[in-house]
């Protein structure tokens, strides 16, 4: 054996000096460090908060079930949001330890092993043939291969490599075809794979639904506090200056008396902190929870990995979308799309080709033994050639027979541009394909469709042929042949057979999600490595390109803009031809300036820095393990239809949580008012502490519950993108929640103070308490219809979220149990029939209402939904 190897001393030497071939990944936080980050929420804070100034300051009105409710929806909120992450970076984790499984053949103490792919040290001697991934940069040693390398520069074309040429191979690429021997020059981090494995370490950017539920919080913060400040006010001003009607003497006595005023202030306080409960809508972070955990296993479902749980509502709120092409957008795959024949005849397949049956005999041997793959029958595949071996014989599908047997070949190389091999059979052939340049003019005859001999006069036209399908995206490959089987490498008495076209096709569904994604207001920009001609032919194939004045630069033309100059074109920017991979990155950076919500989509190594500092990453299932990391969404099955559902489930759940404000905050005004209100005109408990546990389970837990399940409908997809400063409470929502906020607090004030409402239900027993215990809960339900949908129609779709029915029928039928059968713990009697009657149509009216000012607004030419 030529080379020898490491020894096992020298292996032990060079991991403890250079280390190993493992990659550095950032190690996953602990279940609790993740639970303890979730407690940063905006709302969740606001509601530490309040259970602070709960249990510091109202020591002697201590208020267990409500602060032991504040306590439960922090934890469950937090917990679940924890467990559903947690849980899907594990599930990542098995998806990457199960790609990364690869053993490699090293040279070892005179021996070929196997060891694992992190196994591997620096002048490690490493065996690389047709089909392995290469584990280390290294250089090439002795033989010649031919490598994938679309991972690193975005192109579907093999690169050849020798010892004697380009010698130097990058960790991550794929063998297509060849042998060689490599010595390992760089291991691990040091790789270039690596380095661009650690530059996806940056932090992450904060989340357009961070941002608006920041800005909620702020102001749900500032109305609360100046509604305590006023109620705290307006109390003491009642207890000092009213009820001593103003007699001076009389306030000065109640102020200097220290243990009167003292237990006044402390009312005051605990009237104020109350206000600030009831104002938070402290369902909100546990419903945005089960609303994003319930949508990531549903995506699941539909090959959708969600690593991050705020990713799938970042993908509803894009603004930009920058794809890569290889593997994305086309199939990653070249296939021979048909031939061309001298005299003008387009074959689109082998059957086509059949009824030509003298230039079959003549085409087919030069397709299938001038070609160093073979077809797997039991396996239905191609194995071993190069990518452009493997489409032609997957365009063929033969088996290589006794007919004809390859006595002699030159191998496909970089500088000669063609393949000959020479076959004896049949006929004594020997068969040429290669670069039209060179074929092309080397051949004086050509055979026609009939398989007749003629002069080759219109080269030409032929040559023009080839110029016209490589301008569409298409690869050409000449063949020929010549009965001269003697001169192995002479072009003399050569004959001219035709083209071969070869193309990454487009895949079909690609071009639909892109007229879906440009429906929904969404900017498409392809960053590929093809050339410019190419990049155009595919754009315009794709349907990127419809305009006259969209842009396309390369990479060159794009280096040259100043950032400036860049966000100026941006909004018309539809290719980068040529790219690099710091196009990408530089491009989401200028995006991200310009205060857009960046997605990125990519397979490979090239795509990583660029998907971990996108607002959102899509990275394929069947892409490099840099590029999955990089991501917060992974596209299983590698649709480009898959990141479209991102979008439209991420639009879904933007709509869902915020009907749920509207719900909760509607409910939240009403209680606010009856809280600030009441005390001043005799109403001090309207409810109990138990029955504010149960309001408060229906308007947070079951109502998060309910509104999580909303259907993801198509129409979403034809709805401008939000801005991303947009704040989460829009007109229309701030509309509804005062309109229908303030008529449920009138309708519970006058239920409790109008004689004509009062006397509806018996004065004596606690009737009228059990009646209004039941009204706050109907209304509430009622309302959750009003609020699900902005159509006149509030059973639209209705029957697409059966979670909805479930739970409110959950609600109604616990709540006529505890009005019955709640006794005194929930301070309940049983209404009577034409009570509890009256109690559902006085709590129903929410509905007329609400379908009113949904008319009037229509009426006013006011557009709008959530």
């Amino acid at each position: 054996m030529k080379y020898n190897g490491l020894s096992d001393k020298e292996v032990i030497e060079k991991r403890k000096k250079y280390g190993d071939n493992g990659l550095s990944r950032k190690k996953q936080d602990t279940f609790f460090k993740m639970f303890v980050e979730t407690l940063g929420d905006p709302i969740i804070k606001i509601l530490l908060i309040a259970l602070s100034i709960k249990i510091i300051f109202l020591f002697k009105d201590f208020d267990f079930y409500e602060t032991i409710g504040i306590v439960l929806a922090i934890i469950i909120a937090s917990f679940i949001s924890t467990i559903s992450e947690y849980g899907s970076e594990k599930a990542f984790e098995r998806l990457q330890e199960e790609s990364s499984k690869i053993r490699v053949r090293v040279i070892r103490n005179s021996k070929v092993v196997l060891v694992d792919v992190s196994d591997i040290v620096l002048d490690d001697i490493v065996l690389l043939s047709s089909g392995d991934k290469v584990p280390a940069d290294g250089i090439i040693l002795e033989g010649t291969i031919s490598l994938d390398e679309s991972s690193l520069n975005g192109e579907a074309k093999e690169v050849y490599k020798s010892s004697s040429t380009s010698n130097k191979v990058y960790r991550g690429t794929v063998v297509y075809d060849g042998e060689a021997l490599i010595r390992v020059d760089a291991v691990g981090d040091k790789t270039f794979y690596g380095n661009l494995a650690s530059e996806i370490q940056d932090k992450e950017p904060i989340s357009p639904l961070k941002l608006r539920l920041t800005k909620l919080a702020k102001t749900i913060s500032i109305f609360g506090y100046i509604f305590a400040i006023l109620v705290a006010l307006g109390y003491l001003f009642s207890v000092v200056f009213i009820e001593n009607n103003f007699d001076i003497d009389k306030i000065v006595a109640t102020i200097s008396n220290g243990r009167v005023m003292f237990g006044h202030i402390l009312y005051a306080l605990t009237l104020s902190v109350t206000l600030i409960v009831v104002s938070v809508p402290e369902g909100l972070p546990m419903m945005i929870t089960l609303v994003l955990s319930s949508n990531m296993r549903r995506m699941l479902k539909k090959n959708v990995l969600v690593r991050k749980l705020v990713g799938i509502e970042t993908a509803g709120s894009l603004n930009i979308l920058f794809t890569d092409k290889t593997g994305t957008l086309t199939k990653g795959k070249l296939e021979v799309i048909g031939l061309y024949l001298p005299n003008k005849v387009f074959i689109n397949n082998v059957m086509e080709l059949s009824s030509y049956r003298n230039y079959y005999d003549l085409v087919i041997p030069s397709l299938l033994y001038n070609n160093d793959s073979v077809y797997d029958f039991d396996n239905n595949r191609v194995i071993g050639g190069n990518i452009t071996d493997r489409a032609i014989m997957d365009f063929i599908k033969m088996k290589k027979g006794d007919e004809y047997k390859v006595t002699d070949k030159v191998s496909f190389d970089s500088k000669n541009k063609y393949m000959i091999s020479v076959v004896k059979g049949a006929n004594n052939l020997r068969l040429i394909k290669g670069a039209p340049e060179v074929i092309i003019n080397a051949c004086n005859t050509y055979y026609d469709a009939n398989g007749d001999k003629k002069i080759f006069k219109n080269k030409d036209e032929m040559f023009k042929k080839v110029d016209d399908y490589t301008k569409n995206g298409i690869r050409v490959l000449a063949l020929a042949v010549s009965d001269d089987v003697l001169n192995l490498r002479s072009f003399r008495n050569v004959s001219f057979l035709g083209l071969v076209m070869i193309k990454d096709e487009v895949r079909k569904e690609a071009i639909s999600g892109l007229e879906m994604v440009k429906a929904a207001g969404i900017q498409t920009v392809m960053v590929t490595g093809d050339n410019k001609n190419t990049a155009s032919a595919l754009a315009f194939e794709l349907g990127l390109l419809s305009n006259d004045d969209d842009i396309i630069l390369t990479s060159d033309e794009l280096a040259k803009m100043s950032d400036k100059d860049v966000k100026k074109i941006l909004p018309k920017l539809k290719v980068v031809a040529r790219s690099l991979p710091h196009d990408k990155s530089r491009l989401v950076n200028v995006a991200r300036d310009l205060d857009l919500v960046v997605g990125m989509t990519g397979d490979g190594v090239n795509d990583a820095p660029a998907l971990k500092k996108a607002d959102v990453g899509f990275a394929m299932g069947s892409g490099t393990e840099v590029a999955k990391e990089a991501s917060n969404i992974v596209i299983l099955d590698d649709n480009f239809m898959s990141i479209v559902n991102a979008i439209l489930f991420g639009r879904t759940i933007f709509k869902s949580i915020r009907k749920f404000i509207i719900f909760q905050l509607s409910v939240n005004i009403c209680a606010v008012m009856v809280s600030l209100i009441g005390p001043f005109i005799g109403i001090d408990q309207p409810v109990t502490v138990i029955q504010m546990l149960w309001i408060n389970m229906v308007m947070d837990t079951l109502a998060g519950v309910a509104f999580a399940y909303e259907p993801p409908l198509i129409e979403y997809m034809n709805e401008k993108p939000k801005k991303k400063g947009e704040h989460i409470v829009n007109k229309y929502m701030f509309n509804q929640i005062i309109v229908m906020g303030l008529y449920t607090s009138l309708l519970c004030l006058l239920f409790l103070k109008l004689p004509s409402i009062s006397n509806l239900f018996e004065q004596n027993g606690g009737h009228l308490m059990t009646a209004f215990f039941g009204l706050f809960i109907f209304c509430s339900i009622f309302n959750s219809f009003n609020a699900r949908t902005h159509r006149i129609n509030i059973f639209s779709n209705i029957f697409k979220n059966k979670a909805f029915l479930i739970v409110i029928l959950f609600i109604v039928i616990i709540q006529i149990y505890l009005i019955y059968y709640g006794g005194e713990v929930f301070r309940t009697v049983g209404l009577s029939l034409y009570e509890f009657n009256m109690m559902i149509l006085i709590s129903m009216t929410v509905i007329p209402v609400d379908f009113f000012r949904k008319v009037l607004l229509r009426l006013r030419g006011i557009k709008g939904g959530v």
